[in-house]
């Protein structure tokens, strides 16, 4: 029933032109992106052939490209996840699915899979960006590997914060400004971390942008993982209790 739900989401989102259209910007905005940094590239490389462990192609081309995609990502995967329940409570077809043999669980979790698979779709064809330059120079596929976690992980985060603020609200426009301040905030949280050790400390650890930062460097470590699977499984968890809630009142 979860995967019945997730393709009945995904095949959805592909119906509205909200979908295409961000899928055709996003995708025009990181070409030009990609495009910036090769030529940038092209530029440094007689200086760097001289160089001692000079950066690489997956240093100068990959990674600053993964490093943009998370902003643009941040900016528009709220105009995606904004509809995912708040159009349901709208239009009334909450409801329905109330009364469906289908738990709570089973529900977001579908409508967390739909949205993921857009995301990794759009995830998929960024990748094939970097991926391109095989054909003519080598890449550390490792770095380009953990860096394509980093950015799942990443969106995997986003889809879970949006998804439970769509779910409180019949207004997608407002659970669109929420997730987005939502992201925004865990995204520069740290910027304020001047008030002693434990508090910058806090901060550091709650900041969505210090866990990737290390995974685009090619480091991969548990801890930024298990970061983005709690945060996941807590707003999960969150977007289940708020449907049981809304169930039992009707």
């Amino acid at each position: 029933m979860i995967l019945t739900i997730a393709a009945r989401e995904l095949r959805s989102l592909f119906l509205s032109p909200l979908a295409w259209s961000v899928l055709a910007v996003v995708q025009f905005i990181l070409a030009y992106l990609f495009l910036a940094q090769v030529d940038n590239f092209m530029t440094l490389q007689p200086q760097l052939v001289g160089l001692e462990g000079a950066p690489g192609v997956t240093d100068l081309i990959a990674a600053p490209l993964l490093g943009d995609a998370a902003i643009v990502l941040l900016l528009v995967t709220p105009l995606i996840t904004m509809r995912i329940l708040s159009e349901e409570r709208r239009n009334g077809t909450l409801s329905l699915l109330f009364s469906a043999p289908v738990s709570m669980t089973e529900i977001v979790l579908g409508k967390y899979l739909g949205l993921l698979g857009f995301f990794f779709i759009l995830l998929a064809m960024l990748v094939a960006m970097p991926l391109s330059l095989l054909a003519g120079t080598p890449l550390d596929l490792g770095k380009l590997a953990a860096g394509v976690l980093g950015l799942g992980l990443l969106l995997a985060a986003f889809c879970a914060a949006g998804l439970y603020l769509s779910s409180l609200t019949e207004q997608p426009t407002v659970a669109a400004i929420s997730t987005f301040g939502l992201l925004l905030l865990l995204w520069i949280i740290d910027w304020a971390g001047k008030g002693g050790d434990e508090v910058s400390g806090l901060l550091h650890y709650l900041s969505l942008l210090r866990h990737y930062e290390p995974l685009l460097r090619g480091l991969v470590h548990s801890t930024d993982v298990l970061y983005y699977l709690l945060f996941v499984i807590i707003f999960l968890g969150l977007s289940i209790r708020r449907l049981d809630a809304d169930r039992l009142s009707h």
